[in-house]
């Protein structure tokens, strides 16, 4: 797809000298038929070898994703661990409070965050608790308190998802018959929540946790841009104007790789969780 889109990766503002271009093309075999570069990128993709660059020459891809995957890695961890923190108790709270002000008004409020999408939260979150309170940096990756803003950012929208889904969790497992039998015989509604609920309750919690992982790194792409975080997303992006195929195709093979692994991952641990999905597979 980038290569139907106009330009390309040694094209600037400044006119290149069309010998130049040719050799440089030549060079990286971008003279040959586009079958044939193909075949040959899968070659070296066989070997380990993602190519180099063509926006930074000097660097390899695989160079690339290695410097700059920690950062999206810190902050997909920060924003999956404030969505969780934030999401699973208000998703409880509402499942215990059903048909109350305490279900009505967060799950209203969780909707309302879900429709909202980073790219509008963010500046929000930047005007109110960095421009007018003055609390954190409005930009930048230097020192932990940089990171909570674009961490809160990711974290809210991811967390909308997981108390809707703690909440319809929840609910399913207090209606069981083991539920009322704690009941009957006097568990307390913390007790109950935590010890006989909780483990079947967050079932679809943990169904949803591979994908929004992964969701939370790949999805850092615009947050960083906003935030000028120095991650993969921000390589990706300037990949993607500047027509550096090489490393718009390691990025994406990268996280398709990534995103297997966690669904695997999640779902060995659901398997783990409840006995009756072991038994069906």
């Amino acid at each position: 797809m980038t290569r139907f889109a106009p330009g390309g990766p040694f094209d600037s503002e400044k006119a290149i000298p069309e010998e130049i271009k040719i050799k440089l093309q030549s060079h990286f075999g971008l003279d040959r038929p586009l079958f044939d570069q193909y075949l040959l990128y899968l070659k070296n993709l066989l070997q380990g070898d993602l190519g180099p660059s063509f926006k930074y020459p000097e660097w390899n891809v695989s160079e690339l994703i290695a410097t700059a995957f920690p950062v999206s890695l810190t902050l997909g961890a920060l924003s999956l661990t404030i969505a969780l923190l934030l999401g699973i108790p208000v998703g409880m709270i509402a499942a215990l409070k059903r048909n109350t002000w305490m279900d009505y008004l967060p799950m209203s409020l969780t909707m309302a965050g879900i429709c909202l999408p980073t790219f509008v939260l963010g500046p929000f979150l930047i005007y109110g608790l960095s421009t007018q309170l003055g609390l954190f940096p409005p930009l930048g990756w230097y020192g932990p308190s940089d990171w909570f803003l674009p961490s809160l950012t990711l974290g809210l929208f991811y967390a909308a998802y997981i108390a809707r889904l703690t909440r319809a969790g929840m609910l399913e497992t207090l209606q069981q018959e083991y539920i009322k039998t704690a009941k009957a015989k006097g568990a307390t509604p913390w007790r109950i929540l935590t010890k006989h609920a909780a483990r079947g309750g967050l079932l679809p919690v943990m169904t949803f946790l591979g994908p929004a992982f992964a969701g939370l790194i790949s999805g850092s792409f615009v947050i960083e841009s906003i935030f000028f975080i120095p991650g993969l997303g921000k390589f990706f992006v300037t990949a993607a104007f500047n027509r550096d195929y090489t490393m718009v195709l390691g990025t994406v093979l990268f996280y398709a790789t990534l995103i297997i692994f966690l669904n695997l991952f999640v779902d060995l641990v659901q398997a783990w969780l409840d006995p009756k999905s072991r038994q069906s597979k």
